[in-house]
């Protein structure tokens, strides 16, 4: 459950710093600011618990280096609850938006077809409406036990692969609730 909740705290993590980044990229200045602030408050929860923040060696095999701290599941569990509402606020600024639909919708897109060709994975084979993902497909660390979608899109453009990652985000914080929900005591 540790290494769930860990994992999906991470994938979160990376597709803030994507959409920040990307965002950025295109002309839009705020939701880097605002997804650097919500990932943040995810290295702040792996530094409580490894001491690091952007290189965490917690993961053993067989294991884990030590407990997580008393402190951490009420301050994860805070997060949990506000994440969703930062995500409106992402789409707020973003998914109807006029100038980022434009810059986003028919670029860049990939079938279904180049992905597998291209060995692509992730969201972006994902954004080209292959519901694959190895959590499902080969569930490891007990994945099969919880309960998730598979988001795609249909046309593998950049504005699918923005969506794809959105809608992760909201499934790796329900999967986060999930592992804190069915954390084993002690």
């Amino acid at each position: 459950a540790i290494r769930v909740l860990l994992c999906e705290l991470q994938r979160i993590a990376s597709h803030l710093f994507w959409l920040g980044t990307h965002a950025h990229d295109i002309g839009a200045m705020t939701p880097l600011f605002y997804a650097l602030r919500e990932r943040d408050e995810i290295l702040f929860l792996f530094e409580r618990v490894c001491g690091s923040r952007l290189t965490p060696s917690y993961f053993r095999v067989g294991g884990l280096a030590q407990d997580l701290p008393d402190e951490f599941e009420a301050k994860c569990r805070d997060f949990i609850a506000a994440f969703p509402s930062k995500v409106d606020d992402y789409e707020t600024l973003l998914t109807r938006n006029k100038i980022w639909m434009g810059r986003t919708q028919g670029v860049g897109a990939i079938s279904a077809e180049e992905a597998i060709q291209f060995g692509l994975s992730g969201p972006i084979l994902r954004a080209s409406n292959m519901p694959w993902d190895i959590r499902k497909a080969y569930p490891y660390s007990g994945y099969e036990k919880y309960d998730f979608a598979i988001p795609t899109g249909k046309n593998g453009d950049v504005y699918d692969r923005y969506m794809v990652r959105i809608a992760e985000m909201r499934q790796s914080n329900e999967i986060a609730r999930q592992a804190l929900d069915r954390m084993p005591s002690g």
